[in-house]
């Protein structure tokens, strides 16, 4: 699907320890990352409809008519002759779906939406029905004001009642117009949800549809599981999630990657969130998508595991059940770098549970590295997890993996926040050497690797958190490598 202009930058949790090993597992940071950029839109929040359905009898309207202008629109659309109605709605219908800049301003100044919205009446014929719904959604497909010109003027009732029509062209488009006024926020999802959309359009969900508006529908559910400020209710969701468990099943990519959108947005959230989903069993037909070749499944069924191991301990577990270590790592070299950061993220919130579960990432051969990925960001969070959770043997296991040597070179890079949590790492790992014989052979290991050199420049970075981090490990793992004058002149920068 295209990518729309994303309204801002997807906040995710990301599970970071820190120093303090109390709050482990139940710290949440909420991070803006890179990755996430933009990134929510790869699934489409509006279509406009540009071409003409032709399964349905009440798609076969009467024969074709000149075009008309404007003011003659305006003058038929507020007549009283029904024909008339019709062509001149069906010329604003084309007008609307013009490929490029269709007037969408010029229709909703023009004043014609509360005379759309009366020609969804069930009492009218079903082309004019159909024309002035497909005008509708077209409007609606706009900015948020062309949508709420849409809302104000009445067209969510109608539209709903329409899911009832014995023709399926009509239905089918009032199920794209209320996608398309879903899509706008939570404040028209709700106003969706509470005219009683859902169970009209899961009745639509039958064996006998045609495909396209399956996928039809299937997208506009997806966007009454979208936003969350708030979430859509408890109550919606228990509603769609069978639908979508039955649909996550289906063969076509289409639908399978807004199923698995709609998923990523209900998983996107708190715990108790999280938990509605899961129960519904479909783990491991998620980590099955993951191998898909097709950016549209792959991605957001990888998002939505990744969401999933933002949760508890069991949650995590059950997705690690499913089989997700067994797919990530290959992930991690999948040809598109935002594809590996996803990967990289959801394994740095495993890294963030318990021993046990670093424990199954070392079994998998999933030791975290800096090296050989493009996502040496992300990777940091993962080495960070890992580290500051294991016991000590896991521990030396990750550095005997060679994890030390990318993380002294990261030390040279401009991000301060990589930077601190580089110098944690490192404090975390020389004080769990101190338990062992080990020591001597660390700090030796970090002097060979020009670690020394690295934390001497960072004395004088002028961030103090930095430079106080490079100090504390200094003082007390390698002041004797460091010459006094050094210290001194730390000492003058006037930095405790």
């Amino acid at each position: 699907m295209p990518v729309l202009d994303a309204p801002e930058e997807r906040l995710r949790k990301f599970k970071y320890r820190g120093k303090d090993a109390s709050v482990l597992r139940q710290q949440r940071v909420v991070v803006s990352m890179e990755l996430r950029k933009a990134r929510k839109d790869e699934q489409a929040l509006k279509r406009r409809n540009i071409t003409l359905p032709s399964y349905d009898p009440a798609s076969e309207t009467p024969a074709k008519v000149p075009g008309l202008s404007l003011e003659e629109i305006i003058e038929g659309v507020n007549g009283s002759n029904p024909v008339i109605w019709f062509v001149a709605t069906q010329a604003a219908r084309k007008m609307l779906s013009q490929e490029k800049n269709p007037p969408l301003k010029v229709i909703i100044e023009a004043g014609l939406i509360p005379r759309l919205v009366e020609f969804l009446k069930p009492s009218l014929h079903p082309h004019l029905q159909l024309e002035a719904a497909w005008a509708l959604t077209n409007i609606a497909s706009g900015t948020s004001e062309q949508t709420r010109a849409v809302v104000e003027g009445g067209a969510v009732p109608p539209l709903v009642v329409l899911l009832s029509s014995p023709h399926m062209t009509v239905c089918e488009q009032a199920a794209w117009a209320l996608g398309n006024i879903a899509g706008d926020g939570p404040e028209f999802r709700d106003l969706v949800i509470s005219s009683n959309a859902i169970p009209h359009l899961l009745d639509l969900m039958r064996a006998d549809i045609p495909i396209s508006f399956l996928r039809n529908l299937t997208w506009t559910l997806s966007n009454l599981c979208r936003n969350k400020n708030p979430y859509p209710s408890k109550e919606a969701v228990m509603q769609m999630l069978p639908r979508l468990a039955l649909l996550l099943g289906h063969n076509d990519n289409e639908i399978l990657s807004d199923t698995c959108w709609a998923l990523s947005y209900l998983t996107d959230g708190h715990n108790q969130r999280i938990e509605q989903v899961v129960n519904m069993g479909i783990l491991p037909r998620l980590v099955e998508l993951m191998s898909c070749p097709e950016l549209n499944v792959l991605t957001p069924s990888l998002r939505t595991v990744g969401n999933v191991v933002t949760g508890t301990d069991q949650q995590t577990q059950m997705a690690i059940d499913a089989g997700a270590l067994k797919v990530l790592p290959q992930l991690l070299k999948h040809p598109r770098s935002s594809i590996q950061k996803e990967a990289m993220w959801a394994l740095s919130n495993v890294a963030a549970g318990p021993r046990h579960h670093i424990q199954q990432l070392i079994e998998g051969g999933i030791l975290p590295g800096l090296g050989e990925f493009r996502v040496q960001k992300e990777a940091v969070w993962t080495v960070a997890n890992f580290a500051t959770g294991a016991s000590v043997d896991q521990l030396f296991q990750l550095v005997h993996s060679g994890v030390l040597g990318p993380l002294v070179n990261l030390l040279k890079v401009p991000d301060i926040r990589l930077i601190v949590i580089i110098l944690d790492v490192i404090a975390h790992i020389l004080q769990a050497a101190e338990k062992t014989q080990q020591q001597a052979c660390l700090r030796q290991l970090i002097e060979e690797l020009g670690g020394i050199e690295r934390l001497e420049a960072l004395l004088m970075h002028d961030n103090p958190r930095v430079s106080r981090g490079a100090l504390a490990i200094v003082d007390k793992y390698f002041g004797e490598l460091i010459g006094d004058e050094t210290s001194k002149h730390f000492c003058t920068a006037g930095l405790p």
